[in-house]
């Protein structure tokens, strides 16, 4: 793991942050900052929700990796230091094909029958502000454009698609996952959430879903500009004051990434607060 300066997770290079534990904590990397919240169901200290982030290249490539694996506990838990192993190997290499693949490898052979359910993995490249994203049967993330303030749904076959030189992108040989780039503006937001946030219900057994969660991010009093660490803890009340008396279903994680307008805004505006149990 990064240093770690008031109560804020900074990365440097070649070193992976996270796990699939409780926990509620701001981040940094190089010219990104934002917030994780994972919340296991029950009374359990670990569930299937797995994230990381890590930074490569002389600090140049960033990478932000969410999953949802089926099985809690020690099961989930062993996927995630072989998600781990995987992400580690391919630490310093901007193009995401080959860690897909061999992701899409190493779960088909799981001998414990522990299967990956689904994940999104993101690639920043600092230099040019351009995004990579593969989505491995996960949810669509949420995008939120700091020009025009509007959100709308990452996907595949996104109209901000864009050509990147010397890269592959499009469908990956070996899988059905494709690599998508695009330009991540100054201010611009992502949110990434696992399906225990839109299936989560309320005390009427009313389910959030897709549309749900996004009337909920453009409702919110805060906005996303004002900084991911106030926003998400924000969406965080929301998504509770949802479910008011009902119980929690699943595991619920929630992920908020955003390119800096400035260096060091992050350490500017948290509170320094964070979870003691962090990392692997």
């Amino acid at each position: 793991m990064g240093e770690s300066r008031e109560g804020v997770a900074r990365l440097a290079c070649f070193e992976l942050w996270g796990g699939n534990s409780k926990v509620a904590h701001p981040i940094e990397l190089p010219g990104l900052w934002g917030w994780i919240s994972c919340t296991p169901s029950g009374q359990a200290r670990s569930g299937g929700d797995v994230h990381y982030v890590s930074v490569c290249s002389k600090g140049q490539v960033s990478r932000i990796a969410l999953a949802d694996v089926a099985g809690h506990g020690a099961s989930a838990s062993s996927v995630a230091e072989l998600l781990r192993r995987v992400l580690q190997q391919h630490t310093d290499n901007w193009d995401q094909s080959a860690l897909m693949r061999e992701l899409n490898e190493a779960f088909k052979q799981d001998a414990q029958g522990v299967r990956f359910a689904t994940a999104v993995v993101l690639g920043f490249y600092l230099g040019t502000g351009e995004l990579l994203f593969t989505n491995a049967g996960h949810l669509p993330l949420l995008w939120h454009h700091a020009k025009t303030g509007a959100w709308d749904w990452l996907e595949d076959h996104t109209p901000y698609a864009k050509d990147v030189a010397d890269l592959p992108l499009g469908l990956i040989s070996g899988t059905t996952y494709a690599q998508t780039a695009v330009e991540f503006s100054p201010g611009d937001t992502l949110l990434l959430y696992t399906d225990g946030i839109t299936e989560s219900r309320n005390e009427n057994g009313e389910e959030l879903g897709h549309e749900g969660l996004r009337a909920l991010v453009r409702g919110l009093t805060i906005s996303p500009i004002e900084g991911p660490v106030a926003f998400g803890r924000a969406l965080a009340e929301g998504v509770k004051k949802f479910q008011g008396s009902g119980h929690q279903r699943d595991d619920e994680t929630l992920v908020l990434i955003q390119r800096q307008t400035k260096p060091d805004k992050l350490t500017e505006t948290d509170d320094g607060q964070s979870s003691s149990n962090i990392g692997l």
